[in-house]
């Protein structure tokens, strides 16, 4: 664990949290990020408490906050309900990823609406069901991971 923006974070990696997580929260660490600061920070007390489906939607939000907050910043228009994919489109239309990644853009685009936002809806933002749905650890991990990886991409992306 360690002590960071006034929250206990649980590190599992060293790795991971020294060159995706900390990264991610130096970069939300400004104002104009706040809102999915906040959400991260949320994603990762509710993982420390083993909270995993709220973790994962956490996570979630604050990778469509970080591109709402982007999309605003640069007058694109979206309607104020869009899903994580109209997002990500709005992003890719409006080249936030460098055109000259046109090669890797399906591989990208694919990556980033079927990652995080699938995690999401197959084990936290619907209900169980007949079945109860049990959310393994490490998948909520990877939630965590991806969506800091998602968010220091569009953000570095966005300062660029």
């Amino acid at each position: 664990y360690q002590y960071q923006n006034g929250q206990i974070i649980r590190i599992d990696s060293q790795f991971t949290h020294s060159e995706i997580i900390l990264p991610t929260l130096q970069l939300l660490n400004d104002q104009e990020f706040q809102p999915a600061l906040d959400e991260f920070l949320k994603a990762h007390e509710h993982y420390r408490h083993g909270n995993y489906e709220s973790a994962i939607n956490e996570a979630l939000k604050a990778f469509e906050s970080t591109m709402k907050i982007i999309i605003a910043s640069n007058g694109w228009i979206i309607s104020p309900n869009a899903t994580a994919a109209k997002l990500i489109q709005t992003c890719m239309d409006n080249q936030l990823i460098p055109p000259t990644l046109s090669s890797h853009f399906t591989g990208l685009r694919t990556t980033l609406e079927s990652g995080l936002p699938t995690v999401r809806n197959k084990y936290s933002g619907h209900g169980d069901g007949v079945h109860s749905i049990n959310v393994p650890d490490y998948l909520v991990r990877y939630a965590l991971n991806l969506a800091a990886t998602n968010i220091m991409l569009l953000i570095q992306a966005h300062r660029a």
